[in-house]
């Protein structure tokens, strides 16, 4: 039967924990230089609504490296509702390649992708979550921490598709998450009145306080370029700094989805400081969406 990935909660918890021990597999042959064509002569479609670098550079050079092939296809190749029907567009990609990439705006996209392909349809980022940069980001945590169990992750900044992502994941891998917002920045509600384990606040210095991993990101994603100005003062006191860290765990951890606007919602020192690992969270999003892509192609 045809899997998709299009939340976290599109994967069981044993079935997160196979694609890490995947990742780890196939991210270990990659660092000793061992093929493992695993997905010989198959074909991924990357439709793009949105630019990225990590996005596309992982997902083509991952195909490449599992012995398959990338087309990458840009917001004005298809022009996804505009040109082409959403529905239309995943009928005749799925004549065509093995599996449909799609980083979009609206999430409905990738929902109508998927319920119309044949083929495995992946959310390479959508406006309600970004499921793969979390299974990054919860792999790199158990490489530096052995695993997921007594962790708290602090979220600070603003409650959007990653932090929805996190709440998702923190309701089915059962680590505790303390998510810091200005008020009115909180992520979906839909999401946090099913979380069991997530505590909110307006407070970031009450957020990471004996948190192990801390977190952040932009300020304004894409399509909110307009607010920046008007969030740049709202999320002021949302920094990662040294002065908000003073309160932070001894052994804490720096992460960051990026790309990261330095000098707003996280400064040089700490970014490049000793306690950050947020290139390789980076990293890891090749070895993951490997794995991912692997994963859904055995499933169907």
């Amino acid at each position: 039967m045809k899997r998709d990935f299009l939340t976290m909660e599109c994967l069981k918890k044993n079935e997160i924990f196979e694609v890490f021990e995947l990742a780890k597999k196939l991210k270990e042959s990659q660092k000793k230089g061992i093929e493992h064509r695993i997905l010989k002569d198959k074909t991924l479609a990357m439709v793009f609504e949105k630019p990225s670098l990590r996005t596309r550079v992982t997902f083509e050079t991952g195909m490449t490296q599992l012995g398959g092939h990338a087309i990458y296809l840009a917001p004005a190749d298809i022009q996804l509702g505009k040109r082409e029907s959403v529905p239309d567009a995943a009928l005749n990609l799925s004549r065509w390649v093995d599996i449909i990439m799609a980083r979009v705006f609206a999430h409905k996209t990738v929902e109508d992708l998927a319920k119309n392909a044949t083929i495995p349809v992946i959310n390479g980022l959508s406006d309600l979550e970004h499921p793969c940069q979390i299974m990054a980001d919860l792999f790199t945590v158990t490489e530096h921490k052995g695993s997921l169990e007594n962790i708290t992750l602090a979220f600070v900044g603003d409650g959007n598709n990653v932090c929805n992502s996190f709440v998702a994941a923190s309701t089915i891998l059962g680590f505790r998450l303390h998510i810091a917002t200005p008020a009115g920045y909180e992520p979906e509600r839909n999401y946090t009145v099913r979380a069991k384990n997530v505590v909110l606040t307006n407070e970031p210095r009450e957020a990471i306080r004996n948190a192990d991993i801390i977190y952040t990101d932009v300020w304004a994603s894409m399509g909110q370029e307009i607010e920046a100005e008007k969030r740049k003062k709202t999320f002021s006191r949302f920094q990662i700094n040294s002065d908000l860290l003073r309160d932070a765990k001894e052994d804490h951890l720096i992460m960051h989805c990026l790309p990261a606007h330095r000098g707003e919602e996280i400064t040089d020192e700490v970014i490049d400081g000793p306690h950050s690992i947020v290139f390789d969270e980076a990293e890891n999003r090749l070895h993951i969406q490997k794995s991912i892509m692997v994963w859904l192609c055995q499933k169907y």
